[in-house]
């Protein structure tokens, strides 16, 4: 009895300590809510007014005039389906290799990728500018998309740990049925992965929407610019910052985000799950 009272109270602890943080993480988020349906007179009160005492819509009409929201979003959304579409299929291929087939050095080579994971991007970052400047393709989405289709060392290890669990028996049916390796990755193991491909796919496309430096370094020209773009560029084009607006807009970016999260949600779990109980 006492056993079962102390895993009670360790359980409502834990409970608790899980709901402190999850308000702690979602308060900025609210924060911002609350602030875009705010008037001026409202925003830096003491004390804090938590809820508007009536929805102002000006903000987001004054968000829509200031910048092209929707347009900085398709650029964004134009960016990162270029890239998912690559850096998932050509991850996925890699990782299979690594995962299947033996030859010499692999473990070597598997390590060097690895290591590059431990290069911070400022390392790489203006060498790589000079690069894509000296063939001039510095103010386009080129050395933005380009890159993803060398695939990415972070989703190359997680599709290698899952790949690895797979068993090898229909894949040695189908090689009986003469079906060489390509056809069995496309046809066999992309289908059977799903959710890993698509909780990576996920994982890209946030990194490609929330991604600033990468685009404030190579896109100059203010008609691509991406919503990260956009947002950070909201005081600039007003002259002043504008914190009603400036938190509208910052809501309507991430709508999609949101959208995406809630819809790919039951792949993403699954992905997680069992990459992590079969690795």
């Amino acid at each position: 009895m006492r056993g079962d009272k102390g895993e009670t109270v360790r359980k409502s602890l834990l409970y608790l300590f899980y709901l402190v943080g999850s308000v702690l993480m979602l308060l900025p988020f609210f924060w911002m809510i609350s602030t875009a349906f705010k008037p001026d007179t409202e925003i830096f009160t003491v004390p804090i007014k938590w809820f508007p005492s009536s929805f102002y819509g000006e903000n987001f009409k004054k968000a829509f005039q200031v910048i092209p929201i929707i347009k900085y979003m398709l650029n964004t959304v134009y960016i990162a389906v270029l890239k998912i579409g690559g850096e998932v299929f050509i991850s996925a291929l890699v990782a299979y290799g690594f995962a299947r087939f033996d030859f010499r050095g692999k473990n070597l080579f598997f390590l060097i990728l690895l290591a590059t994971m431990m290069l911070p991007y400022e390392v790489t970052m203006i060498p790589t500018f000079m690069m894509w400047s000296y063939l001039g393709l510095s103010d386009s989405y080129v050395p933005l998309i380009l890159p993803a289709y060398f695939g990415a060392a972070s989703f190359i290890f997680f599709l290698r740990m899952y790949f690895s669990t797979l068993p090898v028996e229909m894949e040695e049916s189908m090689v009986m049925d003469g079906a060489n390796y390509f056809q069995i990755f496309y046809k066999l193991i992309l289908p059977l992965t799903k959710p890993a491909l698509l909780t990576i796919g996920l994982w890209a496309f946030l990194g490609t929407w929330n991604d600033l430096l990468g685009q404030l370094i190579y896109i100059n020209d203010p008609m691509k610019y991406t919503i990260q773009l956009g947002l950070a560029s909201f005081s600039n084009m007003t002259g002043e910052t504008l914190w009603g607006p400036l938190m509208a807009a910052s809501f309507v970016a991430l709508l999609p985000v949101i959208f995406l999260l809630m819809s790919a949600q039951k792949y993403f779990v699954e992905g997680i799950k069992m990459t992590g109980i079969k690795g």
